[in-house]
């Protein structure tokens, strides 16, 4: 690597791409969650990390880190979630201090029905473009970068954190 504070074209060519998929696949998804579901991608996150948690539920702020999220977002979705009955927010028994999300069996429902439609999307968009060495590439390169982004896996959306835990497979997302 040289001590220039440039890209060279191959790092140009790589990054431009990559900013391109960073704009177009979020805005991708999230019309297909609202079209399909009624649903921002965001609002699908939440709910989607809730059903991978052991009893649906998580005090408000390991949920808000789960999803990279400040609190105050996570709250307005939040209740919005609630309004469709999907979750509720409560008291935490260890602590009345601490304020838990719990996915309702309504919202349950509702990833279940979304997420088949959701991981279509996904596959359609990025896996049906690449063979099995794409794909495994793929996994590489982004696992290096999660790497860099999140380095403690503190972010349970993140797989790499999920990676050290095998036993955590009760996903019904997609």
């Amino acid at each position: 690597m040289d001590d220039s504070p440039w890209l060279d074209d191959a790092e140009q060519r790589a990054w431009r791409r990559t900013a391109a998929v960073m704009t177009l696949l979020p805005a991708a998804l999230d019309a297909q969650l609202q079209r399909d579901a009624g649903l921002t991608q965001f609002s699908y996150l939440t709910l989607a990390m809730l059903s991978e948690t052991p009893g649906r539920t998580l005090p408000m702020s390991a949920l808000a880190a789960t999803v990279n999220s400040s609190l105050s977002r996570l709250s307005h979705v939040v209740a919005r979630l609630e309004q469709q009955g999907w979750v509720t927010r409560e008291p935490s028994p260890e602590s009345g201090r601490v304020t838990v999300a719990r996915l309702t069996e309504a919202g349950m429902e509702k990833v279940r029905e979304t997420a088949p439609g959701h991981a279509a999307e996904v596959r359609r968009l990025i896996f049906d473009a690449l063979d099995d060495e794409g794909v495994s590439s793929l996994a590489c390169v982004t696992a290096a970068i999660l790497g860099r982004l999140d380095p403690a896996g503190g972010m349970r959306a993140n797989p790499l954190s999920r990676e050290a835990h095998p036993d955590d497979d009760r996903s019904a997302t997609g």
